[in-house]
């Protein structure tokens, strides 16, 4: 097997519901970053063997193979192909993972891997419109129960003792993480600016500042009266992009390309569809087991913020450190464009493994339906 690198990550700002960027097309959202790609690597896209493309709403703008429009929109060649991939919230994750494994082979050279969702125009839950995607037999197998994310967020918060006081402690900390950050510009190199007709974005928008425990103490719950679980301690719906540039050292070489990390180890994982939440805690363990490599050794964990009670339980199953845990802050300050957010938290996690020379960085991404995605990079040096 050919050892595979990622040679650059870029993404869009991450934009709040119905905010800078819900005017732009998906496909021309994309666009952007694919463009940038190139832009900073000087390549041919005609060289690209593939683009593999996370989206979880694939209906309406986001329909029809939204990859292969996406490299249409770039301008690329049309011998440029591209393809749409749907894991829930880990597509673009699960896309980063099928780039690597035709580049290990040897079958593909040079291959893109990201993702989009702009949900300020094609609303979570659009492609339930009609039917029931769970059949007759998986409800039955489960009691009925209706595979809510919101309600398995509240199981998890009984099972592992969280209170809402520790939850909104937490919200509030990644705004304060996510702040400090936009502060010091730790995205700045990272984001391609989106120039709309109302004005260019540059900035990530959900980002509240002053946000603190005892304000979102004040917050309704919105899966249980009784509940912990509401909108400021659960992950924002966004609108975003982002991709990244795989191949081999030996191909990078050639073009005359400096890798930034190196794929190491990816997996995925199943669990409790209704707890479903908890497949990050699994997917840690295998990927730590499979790369050889210890726990402490990581120097950050990107787990998503779909609800606080998500990495808090991680965080007590695994014993890691908590102040490598989202150090940037994560989706409940950031927000989480579904299909583009394995691809969002990739490129955040690779340039502040080079920002602060951090050897090892995992992602692990909760997903509807109870699986999750963990990768784990290794800083290129």
């Amino acid at each position: 097997m050919r050892e595979v690198v990622i040679v650059e990550a870029v993404r869009t700002p991450v934009g709040k519901r119905n905010g800078g960027l819900a005017g732009v097309h998906p496909a021309d959202l994309s666009a952007l970053v694919l463009q940038a790609l190139v832009e900073r690597t000087g390549i041919d896209p005609v060289i690209i063997d593939d683009v593999v493309w996370g989206c979880v709403s694939q209906v309406g703008d986001q329909s029809s193979n939204i990859g292969r429009y996406s490299v249409l929109a770039a301008g690329w060649p049309d011998s440029v192909p591209g393809t749409t991939v749907n894991r829930a919230c880990g597509s673009s994750q699960q896309a980063l993972d099928f780039a690597v494994h035709a580049v290990m082979s040897g079958q593909q050279d040079i291959v893109v891997a990201g993702g989009v969702e702009v949900m300020s125009r094609v609303p979570l839950g659009s492609a339930r419109t009609s039917g029931q995607p769970y059949g007759p037999k998986a409800l039955a197998r489960y009691e009925g129960f209706s595979f809510n994310q919101g309600i398995s967020a509240e199981k998890i918060a009984q099972k592992w003792g969280l209170s809402r006081t520790r939850l909104d402690e937490f919200s509030a900390l990644s705004h304060e993480r996510a702040a400090a950050a936009l502060d010091r510009g730790a995205f700045d190199a990272q984001i391609v600016p989106v120039v709309t007709e109302h004005g260019t974005v540059s900035v990530d928008e959900g980002v509240r500042r002053g946000t603190t425990a005892e304000k979102l103490a004040g917050l309704k719950t919105a899966f249980a009266e009784d509940g912990v679980i509401h909108a400021g301690n659960s992950s924002q719906i966004s609108d975003g992009a982002a991709a990244l540039l795989v191949t081999t050292p030996d191909t990078a070489r050639e073009l005359g390309l400096t890798p930034l990390v190196r794929y190491r180890a990816g997996v995925v994982a199943g669990a409790d569809p209704v707890l479903m939440l908890t497949g990050p805690i699994p997917a840690t363990d295998r990927v730590l087991r499979k790369a050889g490599v210890a726990l402490q050794d990581v120097g950050v964990f990107e787990v998503n913020e779909a609800f606080a009670s998500v990495p808090l339980a991680w965080l007590a199953e695994t014993g890691a450190d908590p102040e490598r845990l989202n150090p940037l802050g994560g989706a409940i300050a950031l927000g989480h464009p579904l299909g583009g957010s394995g691809a969002v938290l990739l490129t955040r996690m690779i340039h502040h493994m080079r920002d602060n020379g951090l050897r090892f960085g995992l992602q692990t991404m909760c997903e509807g339906g109870g699986t999750a995605n963990a990768t784990l990079l290794e800083l290129a040096v």
